[in-house]
């Protein structure tokens, strides 16, 4: 408890360093500037995946610096080659695994982007470490590359921790929308006389902001939420049958809530919705999922 209290107490001072704004919103201008949203952008999301990129491609170059450093410590001299091969492998392959970090810190403001920098400038780190480990393994200063290895493992784990923190404790590259429910019974959401002269009006059905869109001849009920960054649709724009948000552009299908433009990964919830007595009602239209529905007060732990 006492390592997880010092960890805490660290990240929140992180989280409250405001002097990291200024560089860090200088690097974020350049990579919007250079990585608008798109179709590139949209690759490095994980947006075709359904699902951030990011943390699957970490995989690649953590697993084989960790393997590296196995044969170091129990391979013997017989493994020194494969060592070496590993932690290139490794440097390559953090190549596109920053990219996709990079456009995802992009998207972020405030403590979470503060925390990223952090994160991103400790990967920086391991990866300079790692390469002056295969240099000088290549040029037979075995023992250096394994120190320069040890340094750049250590660099790797602050990171992993701060990369936890962002998506466990921020929910950073979380659905924003996960835990917003509907009931499953028709509920009373606004008179359809909220629509009149508009396109589009947000409104609360018990602690769910609802996107009411007014689409020939119905009504379509959306979450109000974007799912990537949780930016509020009503401000956004509609056209094509799509509405875009407002924040950082992703295009959602006003129908069926699919992803038509990253950068977001996750559908928008989209609502049954029906008119009775000039009123429009909606109602959760899947399977809630127990974390979405357990009661805050249930005594269950």
């Amino acid at each position: 408890m006492v390592v997880v209290t010092v960890l805490e107490r660290s990240v929140r001072r992180l989280e409250q360093a405001h002097s990291l704004d200024g560089p860090a919103g200088a690097v974020v201008n350049v990579i919007n500037r250079w990585l608008p949203a798109g179709r590139v952008k949209d690759v490095l999301s994980g947006t075709d995946l359904g699902h951030p990129l990011h943390p699957l491609l970490v995989t690649v170059p953590i697993g084989a610096w960790i393997s590296a450093g196995f044969l170091d410590a129990f391979g013997g001299g017989g493994a020194r080659s494969a060592a070496r091969t590993l932690v290139g492998l490794g440097a390559l392959a953090a190549v596109p695994a920053t990219l996709t970090g990079a456009s995802d810190w992009a998207d972020t403001l405030g403590a979470e982007r503060r925390i990223g920098a952090v994160h991103a400038m400790s990967n920086y780190g391991a990866i300079a470490a790692y390469l002056a480990s295969w240099t000088a393994r290549r040029r037979g200063r075995h023992r250096v590359g394994v120190g320069l290895s040890a340094a750049g493992a250590g660099l790797l784990g602050v990171s992993g921790w701060l990369g936890g923190h962002l998506t466990y404790a921020a929910g950073v590259g979380v659905d924003t929308t996960a835990f917003s429910t509907l009931p499953s019974e028709w509920t009373d959401a606004a008179p359809e006389a909220a629509l009149d002269g508009r396109d589009m009006v947000a409104v609360l059905v018990g602690t769910v902001s609802v996107l009411l869109v007014k689409r020939p001849g119905s009504v379509v009920a959306l979450s109000n939420r974007c799912t990537h960054r949780g930016a509020p649709l009503v401000d956004g724009s509609l056209g094509d049958g799509c509405i875009e948000c407002p924040w950082h552009g992703s295009r959602f299908d006003v129908a069926d809530g699919r992803v038509v433009r990253g950068p977001a990964t996750r559908p928008q919830q989209v609502y049954e919705t029906r008119v009775r007595d000039g009123r429009i009602e909606v109602r959760q239209a899947d399977e809630q999922r127990t974390l979405r529905t357990n009661p805050v007060a249930s005594g269950n732990d």
